[in-house]
């Protein structure tokens, strides 16, 4: 099958132009065309742990960034009612600032890139950039900048990403593969933002904290951290309702060993034989994140020639992507699966440990999971640390790592096609942006009033 050269993709991008216009992007949907945002929540209800809702809903209330967190769900849907390009790539499908971190690669080094894929599925590429988009202005809002503050920011996000493609563009396509954002490269990203020496100061110190932090979140820590010691013997931690290994059947260590049985037939036979000398020690429930709280994780401790040499692994629930309803192409089954290759699809390096399984849960129904290392050198900007200016500049990293994936699972000629010379697609994101960062908000009170009445169930921890 003949691959399409560089100029055809190019004009196959300019002419999706006139089947979606660049400033039609603009379009956000209107309260009287929108499914009810707690309605949609409430049929995620349906497949997750009750005794975890209120938790979930908690957590979604801080905040009307922590509930955009919380409500992929309900963008998804939204998302769907507005000007949708052809132009497919492998999508992230929960783009947020706080969905690039740190991460240590096999050979030890730290990367900043995108790190949540629940979502992941093969789509229209602007939804992910909706998405990021929305996530700057309410982060802007959140911090208390003034009102241009977002709008620089998705602007430096969407245009570090177009420059970013029209390099992906002319280059091999190996170099795009192999393109990373290292420690040494962060400031190189960022370019004109570090001009100033002061800038410059305080984003070095910043990111080195993240990685200095990320260092230290290593197996080892996780394995103090997450057990304790009863009668001599070492278990996971009872800290319910956010670690719990009362929550699991009393045979826990033999369902954790089926896990990985199961597990371990997606990884790579040299990956398989390191798992094999391991062994299961304990295994827990473990509650993450905003918007995964009430679906089925845990974390599994295992010890290598003793207990000084830990690992620490999480299964994770994949349930369908909140996208699948909204694309035309069914995506990749099982949903495990889906997670993992999408993540290898976007990310240049991956975990060592990185794969999936279906397996029967200990309620007795079968689901599909993936598998990674527990925190290992996981780490993430705080948006509270960061000025006005340090928010603009990280966007631009963000916008970054975004073109370097969509280039990866799509055409960047394609892409670069699409979004020009013009700043025409910027301003109509921009514009989308703000509407839907009001959207957002509005939303946010729906469920603080919810929680007020009764209707929604709220117990923080």
């Amino acid at each position: 099958m003949r691959d399409f050269s560089r100029r055809e993709l190019a004009q196959r991008g300019r002419a999706a132009r006139k089947q979606v216009g660049r400033r039609s992007h603009a379009d956000c949907p209107l309260a009287k065309h929108r499914a009810d945002a707690l309605s949609i929540l409430a049929e995620q209800d349906a497949t997750r742990i009750p005794e975890l809702l209120g938790l979930r809903y908690a957590r979604m209330s801080v905040s009307p960034f922590t509930f955009l967190r919380g409500s992929a769900a309900v963008m998804a849907a939204d998302l769907s009612r507005t000007p949708t390009t052809p132009i497919l790539t492998q999508l992230c499908g929960d783009a947020h600032l706080l969905n690039v971190e740190t991460f240590a690669t096999p050979e030890r080094r730290l990367v900043f890139d995108i790190t949540d894929f629940d979502e992941t599925i093969r789509g229209p590429f602007e939804w992910d950039l909706k998405r990021m988009a929305t996530s700057l202005v309410v982060a802007a809002r959140e911090r208390g900048f003034a009102a241009g503050v977002g709008d620089e920011a998705v602007y430096a996000c969407l245009a570090r990403y177009r420059r970013s493609l029209r390099e992906h563009r002319d280059a091999d396509l190996l170099d795009v593969w192999y393109s990373s954002v290292g420690e040494r490269d962060v400031l190189s990203v960022l370019g004109d933002r570090v001009v100033d020496t002061e800038l410059a100061t305080a984003l070095t110190s910043a990111t080195d904290e993240v990685f200095a932090k990320a260092r230290r979140r290593n197996s080892k820590r996780a394995a103090r951290r997450l057990t304790e010691n009863v009668d001599g013997r070492l278990f996971m931690r009872e800290n319910p309702p956010v670690l719990s290994r009362e929550a699991l059947p009393q045979d826990r260590q033999a369902l954790a060993t089926r896990f990985l049985e199961s597990y371990s037939a997606s990884l790579p036979a040299h990956r398989r034989g390191l798992l094999e000398r391991f062994e299961v020690v304990d295994a827990a429930r473990r509650v993450v994140g905003v918007g995964s709280v009430g679906t089925r994780c845990y974390v599994i401790l295992l010890h290598g020639r003793d207990e000084l040499d830990p690992l620490v692994l999480q299964l994770k629930e994949a349930g369908p992507s909140v996208l699948e309803p909204y694309v035309a192409s069914p995506a990749p089954r099982p949903h495990g699966r889906r997670v993992v290759e999408g993540q290898r699809t976007m990310q240049t390096v991956s975990d060592i440990f990185l794969g999936w399984l279906r397996a029967v849960g200990p309620d007795g129904v079968e689901r599909d999971f993936y598998v990674r290392q527990f925190r290992d050198m996981k780490g993430s900007v705080d948006i509270e640390d960061l000025d006005a200016t340090g928010l603009v500049a990280y966007a631009k990293l963000c916008g970054h790592l975004l073109a370097d994936a969509h280039a990866r699972g799509g055409h960047s000629a394609e892409l670069a096609g699409y979004l020009g010379k013009s700043d025409g697609f910027i301003e109509a994101l921009s514009r989308f942006a703000r509407a839907y960062a009001d959207v957002t908000e509005q939303d946010h009170a729906r469920l603080l009033a919810a929680i007020r009445t009764g209707r929604v169930p709220s117990e923080s921890q």
